[in-house]
């Protein structure tokens, strides 16, 4: 059927009821057709109708009377529809076999994972507060929290007097303390008694 003649402009299945129930009546056949050549389940094929339809209408104004009949382009529509049913399809595939398998987490995993998180979130606080020292303060403060040397040991690896190293470490465990903030880190002080 010419659909020139019918839809003058095919556009006109947007604005008016009885020209979209028309090009309903006079195209189902040739959907249907399509379809049921490509998928078995009834209620896969009524969808895929309804969405090639829905497509049609949204797409209406890409229509050329100059490149063929409605039908044909309604199969382009049709195959850009199933195109995108396929790989919606693909996806949750790949979803599912990615799920298959695995043991879903328990809620001692999830709190396990949860604590982890805090202190990771906890340590990287730390390490942003160590952060912010000067180098001298922060390689005092590495040597003698994290390598585990004595005060004096370390004043003799920066070359300095163990007194000065005694008030430099003092001063930047004050200044990590404070970076670190007020009453809603309750870790701060544990955190700052391992790292001493």
């Amino acid at each position: 059927m010419d659909m020139k003649a019918n839809y003058d402009p095919l556009s006109r299945i947007v604005r008016e009821p009885e020209a979209l129930e028309a090009f309903y009546r006079d195209h189902l056949g040739v959907v249907r057709r399509f379809v049921a050549r490509r998928v078995s389940d009834p209620h896969v094929a009524a969808d895929l109708t309804a969405d090639i339809f829905v497509a049609a209408i949204d797409g209406c104004h890409t229509y050329d009377p100059a490149r063929g009949p409605v039908a044909a382009w309604l199969c382009g529509v049709g195959r850009h529809v199933m195109a995108a049913q396929v790989r919606q399809r693909c996806r949750e595939e790949s979803v599912a076999r990615k799920v298959h398998g695995r043991r879903m987490l328990n809620e001692d995993a999830i709190s396990r994972i949860e604590e982890r998180l805090d202190a990771e979130r906890e340590a990287r606080r730390v390490y942003a507060a160590v952060g912010s020292l000067s180098e001298p303060d922060r390689a005092l403060f590495e040597f003698v929290a994290l390598d585990g040397l004595s005060v004096s040991d370390a004043a003799r690896a920066l070359g300095v007097k163990p007194a000065t190293a005694r008030v430099r470490l003092h001063r930047a465990r004050a200044r990590v303390t404070a970076h670190l903030g007020g009453p809603e880190t309750p870790t701060r002080a544990d955190t700052l008694e391992v790292l001493s």
